[in-house]
């Protein structure tokens, strides 16, 4: 049974690999040939430059300032997301006042109040920190509101029958049976953290792995840009596992699926 197990993650591993080193190999061999584009470059020579940029202390620097926005935005977003979510799933005249603003903005593009953002804040960290927890604050508020009002009526009622009060059914049974959900959202709103910040510092920045690729982009050193985009990506991936693992110690008593998977 233990051997089938491992036969069947290493087949996972091999074909969720397949294809980035298909795409890997296929750069290695075409770079550099006639007729190539210049933005076509080996991974080996990529794998030189973030060494180098590694050595000199230049991407690290830049990685910093972008996970120190990064971060900030995420954490100021999630918080009020899942906060007002909440509140808003228990509290009707909350929702009612939330539901439209949330409704009307939540389709707008969060890269379009950059201008404004910028306006009233300036072109500081202040001001793209904002933006970020903008972006994420949307997810994470529908995903909590749902999750906590798709929990089971029988759940509530029982915990009423033997005598619970109300914030006794909020702390042990609408914020567990949430939870699934609400991890859903900061899930979601992780990954857009990562996608704001990079536009965020295309403007106005001196530092941050965005600037690193606007940078770059000057200078057509497509071997740095691409070194940049692989931060990038390493950092929303290594951000994303903390997370998953922080879900699954959380629900893994509560949930037979998530303890299934750890």
């Amino acid at each position: 049974m233990t051997s089938r197990l491992n036969s069947n993650n290493a087949l996972r591993w091999v074909a969720g690999l397949a294809l980035p080193v298909a795409l890997l190999l296929a750069m290695q061999l075409t770079s550099g040939q006639e007729g190539m584009p210049r933005y076509v470059v080996a991974p080996t020579d990529i794998g030189a430059t973030l060494w180098q940029l590694l050595v000199s202390g230049e991407l690290v620097s830049d990685a910093i300032a972008s996970a120190y926005r990064s971060y900030s935005g995420f954490l100021l977003g999630a918080a009020f997301g899942v906060g007002l979510g909440l509140l808003s799933a228990v509290w009707r005249q909350a929702e009612a006042f939330f539901d439209p603003l949330v409704s009307t903005l939540y389709p707008v593009p969060k890269i379009a109040l950059l201008p404004v953002i910028i306006t009233w804040l300036g072109f500081g960290d202040v001001s793209k920190v904002v933006l970020i927890a903008l972006a994420v604050f949307f997810p994470t508020f529908i995903n909590t509101l749902y999750g906590a009002r798709a929990t089971p009526v029988s759940l509530v009622w029982a915990a009423r029958n033997m005598g619970a009060g109300r914030f006794y059914i909020f702390r042990r049974v609408v914020l567990p049976a949430a939870l699934p959900q609400i991890f859903t959202g900061l899930r979601s709103g992780l990954a857009l953290s990562f996608v704001v910040l990079f536009a965020a510092e295309m403007v106005g920045s001196n530092d941050g792995l965005g600037d690193m690729i606007i940078r770059a982009e000057e200078a057509m050193r497509y071997d740095w840009m691409y070194a940049a985009i692989l931060t990038i990506g390493l950092l929303g991936f290594l951000s994303d596992r903390i997370l998953l693992v922080i879900r699954r110690k959380l629900l893994a008593n509560k949930y037979p699926g998530e303890a299934a998977r750890s």
